[in-house]
C-alpha cells in the first residue's frame, strides 16, 4: 500500500491521530507520533480574533518540538476570520492548515462553525476559498457525510472541497446529526472516495488493527483517522501500520512498558500545562491508561484523590507494580 500524502508531505505511513478538543495537546500528540501516527493535528482553533489572547489559545498554538508537518486546525463560519486565521498560524510556523467541518458539538454548530456549515455549500466554497489563498500551505478538511440522516450531501461537499484547492479530506462517517452515536456509515465514504481525485482518510469506530483494514479495504480511501480509539492506547498507531504492512502485530506494552510510556506522559503533561492543571488533565489520560485492567475502578477513585504531581505519580507507580506482580505469578 502506498504511503498518503498531504501537499508535498509524503507521510511515514496511513493513521492519524483525529485533532480533538482537550485531548490532542502537544504532549499527546508527540506521544502519538513516537508510536507510529503518520500525522497528529493540533486541537481546534477559533478563528476568532478575539480569543486568541487567552492562555488556553496559546497552549493550542504550541509545536515546539513537534515532528513535520505541523498541523493547525481552525473553526469558524467566516470565510474573512477563516483566511486570517490561516495565515496567522503559517507565520506562526504551521505547515498545514485544516478547516474544521466536523465537530457536532452544539457550542461550536451553534456558531455556524463546524459541521453546521454542511447545510450551507455555498459559505463551504467561500471559506474554503478563502482559505486556500490565504495560508499558501496545504489546506485539509474534517468532514462529516452530511447534516442529517436525509441529507448526506458529503459527496458534493468533498467535489466543492477539491475544487476549491483542498488537498485532502478526513470524512468522518456520520452525520452532525448523529453525533458519536450509532454506527458509522462507510459507504458515502467510498462514494466520496470515488469522486474525487485528492486522498481520503476515513474517520470513525477504528479501534483495532484489523478495523482500519477492513475499512480501508471497503472504502479505498487512502488513510485512516483515529480519534477515542487512541486514548489509553497509544500503541495503536504502531499495531495498525504493522498489519497494513503485512507484519506480525507488536505485542502489547509490558506492565513495565506501561509504566514507563504513562509516566513520561505524565511528565511531559506537568511541564506543558504546569503543575496544578497538569495534574487535572493528567487524571483523564490515567483512566484511560488503566480501563479494563484489574483494580482499574478504585485505582481512577484514587488518582481523583492525588492533588500533586508526587501523589499522582507515586500511585501510578503503585499501580502498576501491582500488575507487574500479578504478571510474575501469572507466569
Amino acid at each position: 500500500m502506498s504511503a498518503l500524502q498531504i501537499g508535498p508531505y509524503r507521510l511515514a505511513g496511513r493513521a492519524c491521530l483525529a485533532p480533538m478538543a482537550g485531548i490532542t495537546d502537544l504532549p499527546f500528540r508527540r506521544l502519538c507520533r513516537s508510536m507510529g501516527a503518520a500525522l497528529t493535528a493540533g486541537e481546534m482553533l477559533s478563528a476568532d480574533p478575539r480569543l486568541w489572547g487567552t492562555e488556553e489559545s496559546r497552549r493550542r498554538r504550541d509545536h515546539t518540538g513537534e515532528m513535520e508537518p505541523r498541523v493547525v486546525q481552525i473553526a469558524g463560519g467566516d470565510p474573512r476570520m477563516m483566511a486570517d486565521a490561516a495565515l496567522r498560524n503559517v507565520d506562526a510556523g504551521a505547515q498545514v492548515i485544516d478547516v474544521n467541518m466536523g465537530c457536532p458539538a452544539k457550542k461550536v454548530c451553534n456558531k455556524e462553525a463546524g459541521s453546521a456549515l454542511l447545510r450551507d455549500e455555498r459559505l463551504v466554497a467561500a471559506i474554503l476559498e478563502a482559505t486556500v489563498r490565504a495560508a499558501g500551505v496545504p489546506v485539509t478538511l474534517k468532514m462529516r457525510t452530511g447534516w442529517d440522516p436525509f441529507n448526506r450531501n458529503g459527496v458534493v461537499i468533498a467535489r466543492i472541497a477539491e475544487s476549491c484547492g483542498v488537498t485532502a479530506l478526513a470524512v468522518h462517517g456520520r452525520t452532525r446529526a448523529c453525533r458519536f452515536a450509532g454506527p458509522v456509515e462507510y459507504r458515502t465514504i467510498a462514494e466520496i472516495k470515488q469522486a474525487v481525485a485528492i486522498p481520503v482518510i476515513a474517520n470513525g469506530d477504528i479501534d483495532s488493527a484489523d478495523k482500519a483494514a477492513i475499512v480501508l479495504a471497503s472504502t479505498g480511501a487512502d488513510g485512516i483517522m483515529i480519534g477515542r480509539a487512541a486514548q489509553g492506547r497509544p500503541w495503536i498507531f504502531r499495531e495498525i501500520e504493522a498489519r497494513l504492512a503485512g507484519r506480525a502485530r507488536p505485542p502489547e506494552p509490558t506492565s513495565v512498558e506501561l509504566r514507563a510510556i504513562m509516566t513520561a506522559h505524565l511528565r511531559d503533561l506537568y511541564a506543558f500545562h504546569g503543575v496544578e492543571a497538569g495534574v487535572r488533565v493528567a487524571r483523564k489520560h490515567i483512566g484511560w491508561y488503566c480501563r479494563e485492567r484489574p483494580q482499574a475502578l478504585a485505582f481512577r477513585r484514587s488518582i481523583m484523590q492525588a492533588e500533586t504531581t508526587v501523589e499522582q505519580l507515586a500511585r501510578v507507580h503503585e499501580f502498576c507494580a501491582a500488575l507487574e506482580q500479578q504478571s510474575a505469578v501469572a507466569a
